[in-house]
């Protein structure tokens, strides 16, 4: 694949044919809080279900049949629901799943980056080969993007676009030498990887992400497009918290950033919930994990008093779409929420939902 093709990765309010997530099943994911997570699933597909196809990977016909009878039990119309056995070692769909591309004819293809489990664990096998799997049963092309003779590693959750060819990221995350992704590879080197294989003519880079966070900085607890020329960004207004001094270097940062008109971006800033603490340990919770449906966002919440805030002010932002508060105080547990758990796949051409939203 070269710059000279015209693939882009489409932003994520774009038509979506369906939704990809994983069934949960590593119970030490959440350890001593596994048994409500599947049900929480069932609450995510059935909102999903309403406007597009759920896509999900089960690792054998046991598993699919258990997700088949809690979906059911949930009330969702199974008849919007795919599965596929594609053995899995963890859940977390963003961040294995593939990266979908589109070009001006609508065809699809997939971006296969390398994963390696964050950079932190040495299970992470099963979940490298979901996307080449998954192009080879849909028939799609698929690259592997590489530098110097290797592949390349990165995570969906890791990145933000705006597809219109501005990505963000942070240098926590993609620059640090603390769960190194891709050691050799600079700034300059990222951004010309993305640019080939994204379409990105431009990247914001952001300092740090949310306290607790095991990503070492995923950008999609931080901050969000919400149209191209809008982003959305969390922030802490207690200075006694971790949080404080990190969130208020990257709204400041986001201020200073112009688009490639050279125009300022419009910069909303989210509240931060009150920490979530579970056996001492703080957790990732953030109202920037939302993900962005085709008639709807889902936002996570955890019984606070700033969820119904958020919501408003989400809602607000997305008034063609309804603004669905999903509970996530047991899922945040396996250091993620509903951004991280799913992965959109763009609407191509020639291609329909096969039934009426709504």
């Amino acid at each position: 694949m070269s710059q000279a093709t015209d693939y882009r990765m489409p932003a994520e309010w774009e038509p979506h044919l369906a939704t990809w997530i994983a069934w949960p099943h590593r119970q030490s994911d959440w350890p001593g809080k596994f048994r409500p997570i599947p049900w929480v699933y069932c609450e995510i597909v059935r909102q999903l279900t309403q406007c597009e196809r759920v896509r999900i990977e089960v690792v054998d016909a046991t598993q699919e049949a258990d997700a088949r009878k809690k979906l059911q039990r949930a009330g969702v119309d199974l008849t919007r629901v795919d599965f596929y056995t594609i053995p899995t070692n963890r859940c977390w769909t963003r961040d294995h799943g593939p990266i979908f591309v589109t070009n001006s004819a609508g065809q699809k293809a997939i971006t296969d980056w390398h994963f390696n489990a964050w950079a932190k664990y040495p299970d992470w096998q099963l979940d490298d080969a979901v996307p080449a799997t998954i192009a080879a049963h849909h028939q799609l092309p698929a690259w592997q993007p590489t530098f110097q003779g290797r592949r390349v590693v990165l995570e969906g959750g890791s990145i933000e676009v705006n597809g219109a060819g501005v990505l963000m990221t942070t240098e926590e995350c993609l620059l640090s030498e603390v769960q190194q992704r891709n050691p050799g590879m600079t700034r300059e080197d990222l951004e010309a990887t993305f640019a080939t294989y994204l379409g990105i003519r431009q990247v914001i880079w952001l300092d740090r992400g949310v306290v607790g966070d095991d990503t070492h900085g995923h950008i999609d607890d931080l901050a969000r497009f919400v149209n191209p020329t809008t982003i959305v960004t969390v922030l802490e207004d207690s200075i006694s918290d971790e949080n404080f001094e990190p969130l208020h270097e990257n709204l400041e940062r986001l201020k200073a950033a112009r688009r490639i008109d050279g125009g300022r971006y419009e910069i909303i800033t989210l509240p931060m919930p009150d920490p979530v603490v579970f056996d001492g340990q703080r957790l990732p919770a953030s109202y920037a994990n939302f993900y962005i449906a085709n008639d709807r966002v889902i936002v996570p919440t955890f019984n606070d008093r700033k969820d119904r805030l958020a919501l408003g002010q989400l809602a607000e932002l997305f008034p063609d779409r309804d603004v669905v508060g999903i509970h996530c105080g047991d899922l945040v547990w396996g250091l993620g929420t509903l951004h991280c758990m799913t992965q959109q796949e763009p609407l191509g051409a020639g291609e329909s939902l096969g039934f009426a939203a709504g």
